[in-house]
C-alpha cells in the first residue's frame, strides 16, 4: 500500500519566499526576500507607531489597548494583576474572508 504524506498545516517564511520566487519569473530569491522583508518591517513600524497597516484584499493590522485586569494563578487560584498592554489584531478582508469560508468541492 502507498504511503500517504499528510499535508503541511504550517506555511513558514522560507515556504513563502519559495513560493513567490517561483511563480514571479525573473526575480531572484534573493531580491524576493528582501522584498518580503521590507514589506513586514514596513507594516511592523507602522504598528508599532500606532497606524493601521491595510492591505486591500487581505486585511488590517492595528494596534489594540488591553486594560489592566485581575486574573488567577491557575496553580494556586490566587488573584494576580495583569497589568495593561497592547496587542496586534488583525481583521480580514471580504475577499480573505470569502475565500477562507468558501465552500470545498
Amino acid at each position: 500500500m502507498a504511503e500517504v504524506k499528510k499535508q503541511k498545516k504550517v506555511i513558514s517564511k522560507a515556504d513563502i519566499i519559495n513560493l513567490v520566487a517561483g511563480s514571479v519569473k525573473d526575480v531572484s530569491k534573493a531580491s524576493v526576500t528582501k522584498i518580503i522583508d521590507s514589506a513586514l518591517d514596513t507594516i511592523k513600524k507602522a504598528i508599532s507607531s500606532d497606524k493601521k497597516a491595510i492591505i486591500i484584499g487581505f486585511g488590517t493590522f492595528k494596534q489594540r489597548e488591553r486594560k489592566a485586569r485581575l486574573g488567577r494563578n491557575p496553580q494556586t487560584g490566587k488573584e494576580i494583576k495583569i497589568p495593561a498592554s497592547k496587542s496586534i489584531g488583525f481583521t480580514p478582508g471580504k475577499d480573505f474572508k470569502e475565500l477562507v469560508n468558501a465552500k470545498k468541492k
